[in-house]
Parts: structure tokens; C-alpha cells; sequence
């Protein structure tokens, strides 16, 4: 009866022992697996994210391509309509092409380099209206704040709504106006653009496709959150106000390496 009853504790400490073994065994080959699976699935995030940043690239210097282009032909169409002045408008043509040429190829300039690009190019468009024309410009630039000199804007975000603003409105209507107010405060760029435009500048405003589509995804490709981009149109008079809160963008530009 003793011997049996050493026998039964002896078997049930070896079932014991050797649950215990393969519940160890068992718990290290699942965690291994469980670890292999996050560097697998890391791995995969990583090669996403990468794949998903070059198509970016690619979508934006497809954008670039078609955007050059239509800018020149808008600028010169400026300077060859109005030749009594052409000495100030290839002064600021100058410029311009310069920051087309050189500074457009870079994937940020600052927003002292982009500002001056945007108050050249508006020069160049106000050669083609008349003197009396309600023409308005409003800067409040703050050239001590920190990111005006950082390069953290992407080129030519300002060209689309400056042309929209000329190309769309109404010269010969007694009540027409163009409105640009530019901005740089706090780390964070403005521009509030309006215009009066006609019934027919309205329905080809419309139909009207590149410019508006190429902002609204360089904009979304690039700042994401960091910016907001407000459309109204009412009584025949459309207003764009475009925030981008460079300073956030700057940063997380930064930590993210």
C-alpha cells in the first residue's frame, strides 16, 4: 500500500514538473513568435511608410511639372500686354524666374524667400489693370520671428491664389476689387485673397481645374494638419484664406529627424 501510494506522488510530481516544462516552453516559443511578428510587422510599417513618402514625391514633382509652365505663360502674357512699362516688369521678372528656376527645385525655401517671390509676382500682375483700379495690399510680416528665415514652406504655395485673384476678376465692373493681405506672426503664415468677379469669370472659375486641385493636394501631401484652407464665394465675390502653422510643422520636422 506504501509503495503504491509513493508511486501515484512521484507520477503526479512528474506530471507536474513536466506541465509546468511545457507551459514554459510553450509561453517562450509564443512570445518568440509574438516578437518576430512586431519587428515583421515594423518592418512592414517602415517600407509602407517609405513607398507612401516616394509616391508623395513623385505625385509632387508631377504637380511641379505641369505648374512651371503655366506660371510662365500667365507672367509673360503680363509683360507683353503692357510694354511701356517692360523695364520695371522684367525687374521683377527677373526675380521671379530666378526663385522659379533656382528655388522652386528645392523641397523647402524660407518664408522670407517665398514672400518676396509673392509681392514680385504681384507687381508684375498689377501692370495689367488700370491706375484707378481698387487694387489692395496689406503686409504685416514679422522678420524676427523665428522660422522667417527657416526653410520650412514649399515653394510657390502662394502662386495659385494670386493668380485666381487676377485671372478671375472683373476689371471693368464699377464695384471690382482685388484684396491680398499677407501675414507671418507667431510661426504661423496668412494670406487672405478676394476678388469681384464676373458672372462669366464665375462659370469659367468652375470649369477652371489644374491650379485649385494642385494647391489642395500640395497642401494635403505635405503640411497635413498643420494648415486650414478656407473657400467662400458670395454677391459674386470670392475669398480664399490659406493659415499654415509653420512653426508646428517646423518642429515636428525637427524631432522626426
Amino acid at each position: 500500500m506504501g509503495g503504491n501510494y509513493y508511486m501515484i506522488h512521484d507520477y503526479l510530481i512528474f506530471v507536474g514538473v513536466f506541465a509546468i516544462f511545457f507551459f514554459l516552453t510553450t509561453s517562450i516559443y509564443l512570445f518568440s513568435q509574438n516578437q518576430n511578428l512586431k519587428k515583421r510587422n515594423t518592418r512592414l510599417s517602415e517600407t509602407n511608410a517609405m513607398i507612401e513618402q516616394r509616391l508623395n514625391e513623385v505625385r509632387l514633382e508631377h504637380i511641379g511639372t505641369k505648374l512651371n509652365p503655366h506660371l510662365f505663360k500667365n507672367i509673360l502674357n503680363s509683360v507683353q500686354s503692357h510694354a511701356y512699362q517692360t523695364y520695371m516688369s522684367l525687374d521683377k521678372l527677373a526675380n521671379v524666374l530666378d526663385y522659379i528656376l533656382y528655388e522652386s527645385n528645392n523641397k523647402y525655401v524660407s518664408p522670407k524667400e517665398e514672400l518676396n517671390f509673392a509681392l514680385s509676382l504681384i507687381e508684375i500682375n498689377k501692370i495689367k489693370i488700370n491706375p484707378l483700379f481698387d487694387f489692395r495690399i496689406k503686409s504685416r510680416i514679422n522678420k524676427s520671428d523665428s522660422i522667417y528665415e527657416e526653410k520650412v514652406f514649399a515653394p510657390l504655395i502662394s502662386v495659385d491664389l494670386i493668380e485666381n485673384a487676377f485671372k478671375h476678376t472683373d476689371f471693368l465692373a464699377q464695384d471690382s476689387f482685388i484684396s491680398i493681405y499677407l501675414e507671418l506672426e507667431n510661426r504661423i503664415f496668412t494670406m487672405k485673397v478676394s476678388n469681384k468677379a464676373s458672372l462669366k469669370n464665375i462659370l469659367e472659375k468652375e470649369k477652371s481645374g489644374f491650379g485649385s486641385q494642385s494647391l489642395d493636394q500640395r497642401l494635403k501631401m505635405i503640411y497635413n494638419t498643420h494648415y486650414q484652407l478656407e473657400k467662400s464665394s458670395k454677391n459674386g465675390i470670392f475669398t480664399a484664406e490659406l493659415k499654415i502653422n509653420l512653426g508646428e510643422f517646423y518642429d515636428k520636422m525637427r524631432y522626426s529627424g
